[in-house]
């Protein structure tokens, strides 16, 4: 059942790990990577590590990459973003990442199996590592968007 977005309305975000060569030497990155939902079009930037503030730096430079944002933005339970995990999709997020949200204009939304958004996270882990494979997945904001609207799910394992 094909799911549809209006411009502007969601995106999905995600952090992946990388092993990179910079200068010679083998290093791992972490990737933020954000994906619209209307037009799959992603922006992806590396950071040294996954903290709070590469979180915001990742999104300021994504909406600006975007120039704009959407108002709905699907995530996993990041521990950046996160405090408490409640049942389905309720979640309890920490104060500077609901003030950034705010600021944005952004309502952040959980995608989780449990909520029958049919992923864990915006992109399955082994999609992460090729970009191709990523392409020929379905991605968590259509699950996520079949949850929300009370269409089917699909399981996965646990």
């Amino acid at each position: 059942m094909p799911l549809r977005f209006a411009p502007g309305e969601a995106y999905q975000f995600d952090w992946s790990q990388e092993i990179v060569l910079l200068d010679g030497v083998t290093t791992t990155v972490k990737v933020a990577q954000m994906r619209l939902c209307h037009s799959r079009m992603p922006f992806v930037r590396a950071h040294p590590r996954e903290t709070q503030e590469m979180v915001f730096d990742a999104h300021e430079r994504a909406f600006a990459f975007f120039r704009g944002a959407c108002t709905r933005g699907i995530y996993d339970t990041m521990k950046t973003a996160v405090e408490t995990v409640f049942i389905g999709r309720d979640r309890l997020f920490n104060r500077r990442f609901a003030r950034m949200c705010s600021h944005s204009l952004v309502e952040p939304v959980a995608c989780t199996p449990a909520a029958g958004c049919g992923w864990a996270e915006p992109w399955p882990k082994a999609a992460k590592v090729s970009p191709t494979v990523r392409s020929r997945t379905r991605s968590a904001c259509r699950a996520s968007g079949c949850s929300s609207r009370g269409r089917g799910s699909r399981a996965t394992p646990s």
